[in-house]
């Protein structure tokens, strides 16, 4: 089933209203879901990924602090790569069970040479700050929206943003960036603000965390947050097919009939 899909800012990019988040494939320590899971096979995440293309889904979001999910991504899927809108980060990286931040100019360099080979592309569509928290100092007081300004203007990213945990920060980064990633779900509105902000400015809004990590009903939770005006596009994850095409077309019904 496809999906009638949005502008992403003034990017250009249009996204359709419900990405694939590919935190999963890769990662299971330090986790914040209910429950754990084992990792699955390369077979089970080709099949996964190229059956999400399959439904219609043309973004894919991940993260060198996902684990394995670049590399698999640019394995199962890079054959594909002009069929899908592609989201990384940088700053962050999960290694033995911890995560650790670098927003060095050498560290970030580093960080979008890494992902352009896992992801077997040369250009990445979007790249976000992956925050450790302290959104205002990692903004003003490191390189990282430098070297991604140069990334840009060069060519090898098509759009940044930063992808924070506090409404400062997401402010802040709506005087450079093309688009926000936000924490936005019925048990946390606090960004509600900066999506009607950020869609006034132009700016793109990926919603993270939607269905608060799982423990929230998930069609009623698309729901609310595919219908919030200026919200681009809603991440959610997993590792059903099934599961993930059922979330699909709750998001792709919301948005042929978004008053309802």
């Amino acid at each position: 089933m496809t999906s009638p899909l949005r502008p992403l800012g003034r990017t250009g990019l249009r996204v359709p209203p419900l990405g694939f988040g590919a935190f999963k494939i890769g990662r299971n320590q330090g986790i914040k879901y209910p429950a754990g899971y084992e990792l699955p096979d390369d077979a089970a995440v080709s099949r996964l990924l190229n059956g999400v293309l399959d439904l219609g889904c043309t973004l894919i979001d991940t993260a060198p602090a996902y684990g394995l999910s670049e590399e698999r991504i640019g394995r199962a899927i890079g054959h594909r790569r002009g069929e899908f809108v592609l989201s990384t980060k940088v700053g962050e990286t999960f290694d033995d069970g911890v995560s650790r931040y670098d927003f060095t100019r050498d560290g970030v360099e580093h960080s979008l040479q890494r992902s352009l080979q896992r992801l077997q592309t040369d250009v990445l569509d979007l790249v976000f700050i992956h925050s450790n928290g302290n959104d205002r100092h990692v903004l003003t007081e490191t390189d990282v929206v430098a070297v991604l300004h140069e990334w840009r203007d060069r060519g090898a990213i098509r759009a940044i943003g930063l992808s924070g945990k506090t409404v400062e920060g997401a402010r802040a980064a709506m005087s450079w960036a093309d688009a926000v990633m936000v924490e936005y779900h019925l048990d946390d509105t606090s960004h509600a603000d900066v999506i009607a902000e950020a869609a006034m400015q132009g700016v793109g809004v990926f919603v993270k965390k939607g269905l608060a990590s799982g423990r929230l009903p998930a069609a009623e939770a698309i729901r609310f947050v595919i219908g919030t005006p200026g919200v681009s596009s809603l991440i959610v994850g997993g590792l059903s097919l099934d599961h993930f095409a059922a979330n699909w077309r709750t998001a792709t019904e919301r948005s042929r009939h978004p008053r309802e």
